[in-house]
């Protein structure tokens, strides 16, 4: 994989927007090949996700042979030199986009920007090869990571995968089925580009009447509505807590949410927003 030596524009903005994040978070954000140090990513996956019977989420040796390969291994350092957020990514064949395998940040840091400053050094990473998209699943019920994936970093999805990955025991999909959206994150677009410089476009939920309900949820309040042009979908604030506190509940959501999405995904909606109360906004044409 060759690197230009010629900088664009664009791959400046990129750099410069993930120097700001990291410092905006007080971090230090690095390309990691190190052993010793990839041993020490391997421990922050297992403390975010837990374990399966398959071991860690990846490990070490994988991680080492991502790294070998020349595809990303990412990580962050606190001020005082502690790992506290890693990701990892590949690149697909003829270099047309990048895939990421997983991200994560040690618990208590969710709201300090560790993870977006992670994001944006893997947009650089990715921009300096000429690779212009990357693509990664989320669980469409964990409204957090949606808001952050769709409104914060300017990703759209318009694909749901069934239960993707089978069944997984690690500590935090135990006991549900791994459906995914599928995030597609543009990595030069307008949306992404003003995310990167912290002014994402805001998702608002706007008022809607009991006329514009098109749906009720699990829990008996609406979970569907159309208004102000786009339809909204809801998912659970908290669907680890609710997973624990009423299995039953969280089964609901899950064939629930996908009955809808699988339906306006083909209808060619696509979503492209979620607010902070958990609501989706899907529109026709994807992103706006």
């Amino acid at each position: 994989m060759s690197l230009s030596l010629e900088v664009s524009p664009l791959v400046r903005q990129a750099r410069d927007a993930s120097a700001r994040a990291a410092s905006a978070a007080r971090i230090r954000v690095v390309d990691e090949s190190d052993l010793d140090r990839l041993r020490d990513v391997e421990a922050l996956l297992i403390t975010v996700w837990g374990t399966s019977p398959h071991g860690a989420p990846i490990p070490t040796d994988l991680l080492r042979s991502i790294s070998h390969a020349g595809c990303n291994v990412t990580a962050a350092y606190s001020e005082n030199g502690t790992l506290c957020g890693a990701a990892a990514a590949i690149v697909s064949p003829g270099n047309a986009s990048m895939y990421s395998l997983i991200a994560g940040v040690l618990p208590g840091l969710a709201d300090n920007g560790v993870g977006f400053a992670l994001k944006q050094h893997q947009r650089a990473w990715a921009l300096i090869r000429g690779i212009e998209t990357m693509t990664w699943t989320f669980d469409p019920l964990v409204s957090r990571n949606a808001r952050f994936n769709l409104t914060k970093l300017g990703a759209h999805a318009d694909e749901y995968l069934e239960n993707f990955y089978g069944l997984m025991e690690d500590d935090i999909n135990a006991g549900d089925q791994s459906d995914r959206l599928v995030a597609v994150w543009p990595l030069t677009s307008r949306e992404s580009v003003a995310c990167s410089e912290g002014v994402p476009l805001a998702t608002v939920l706007p008022g809607f009447g009991p006329a514009d309900v098109r749906g009720i949820g699990p829990d008996g309040r609406p979970s569907v509505a159309e208004s102000a042009g786009s339809l909204w979908c809801r998912v659970p604030t908290d669907i680890v807590a609710l997973r624990g506190r009423d299995p039953e509940q969280a089964a609901a959501w899950r064939a629930s949410v996908r009955d809808i999405f699988s339906t306006e995904f083909g209808r060619g909606r696509s979503a492209v927003g979620v607010t902070r109360g958990g609501w989706y906004r899907l529109e026709t044409g994807g992103q706006q």
